[in-house]
């Protein structure tokens, strides 16, 4: 079997890599990045009233870096993921199980050689890739420690771990760079993405963006020893009271991107941060809601889930 190589060698070979770095970090000056648009120059922030949604400027916020062994098992393997969990984020649901990191900005400033040699470091103790979470505002930063750790001698997949609410162009811009995307995909009803993440064009945004990630790497790919090298694997939070649209969702990833599409049902919703404003989510869901979101990905088709026997027994 030929020996796995990541995208974004070649990419970096060919010389393509410096050019996605340049055009990326150039719209920072105006930033349009993601869909909130905001037109924040990210360069000079400090010195402007409009921070933007994210409040991140030229450089990465980071919360921290580690193994981490509660991922999905193809991430997860025998030696962990290696995560970068990046503080700020340009969705800010309000009942984030992260608030102290989304919202509040726990966490400290980055240069991109640092990035770069968190994730050498990450390389070195036996993490089977490289776990972007929450990247979406910080493609450019992303993109230029991911060009430096290449000379470090970085080499194993990159996966980029987002809330859904990310912008096509901004994506094309990671085609060739990025292995594995893994998005969530939150809610289906614009009204209640409205009310949780004031982004009511959420639903249709997140859409589009699995649309094109799916077109760049593909079903996801798990190799002989079980880890995941290539492809998209989708992340749906149960929410109570069938606010999250399920059905809907499985039904649009079984005829939108593939009924082969490997899928995490999550049940650990609990109401966080500012959860109480919405009176539906100040509740866990009930064993009910956790038997209709199966049943209703069984019904739809979708069936290469993320041991949901497991998931579910945990709660019960």
């Amino acid at each position: 079997m030929k020996d796995f190589e990541p995208a974004y060698i070649k990419t970096y070979h060919e010389g393509l890599l410096r050019d996605k770095v340049d055009e990326a970090n150039s719209q920072l000056r105006n930033c349009t990045l993601c869909p909130r648009n905001c037109e924040v120059d990210r360069i000079n922030i400090k010195k402007s009233k409009n921070v933007g949604i994210c409040r991140t400027g030229k450089h990465t916020v980071v919360c921290s870096s580690q193994p981490h062994f509660g991922e999905e098992a193809p991430l997860v393997g025998t030696r962990g993921s290696g995560t970068i969990f990046f503080t700020h984020c340009n969705l800010l649901c309000n009942f984030c199980q992260n608030f102290d990191i989304s919202h509040e900005g726990c966490g400290r400033e980055v240069l991109d050689a640092e990035l770069a040699s968190m994730m050498i470091t990450l390389q070195e103790q036996g993490c089977h890739n490289i776990n972007f979470i929450t990247p979406s505002h910080v493609v450019p930063q992303i993109l230029s420690a991911i060009e430096l750790a290449v000379e470090y001698g970085l080499s194993i997949p990159l996966v980029y771990n987002s809330s859904g609410y990310d912008k096509v162009e901004t994506l094309k811009l990671l085609e060739g760079v990025i292995d594995i995307y893994m998005p969530d995909f939150k809610f289906w009803d614009p009204t209640v993405a409205s009310k949780t993440c004031k982004a009511q064009d959420y639903p249709d945004t997140a859409r589009k963006a699995i649309i094109e990630m799916y077109r760049q790497v593909g079903e996801l790919f798990i190799n002989e020893n079980g880890t995941a090298e290539r492809g998209l694997l989708i992340r749906h939070l149960v929410l109570p009271k069938g606010l999250a649209g399920t059905k809907e969702i499985m039904k649009f990833i079984y005829n939108d991107i593939s009924p082969n599409t490997y899928v995490n049902i999550m049940f650990q919703y609990r109401p966080c941060g500012d959860a109480s404003e919405i009176s539906e989510l100040s509740q866990a869901p009930t064993r009910d809601d956790f038997e209709s979101a199966l049943q209703a990905a069984s019904e739809e088709g979708i069936t290469r889930l993320d041991k949901p026997e497991l998931s579910f027994l945990r709660w019960f």
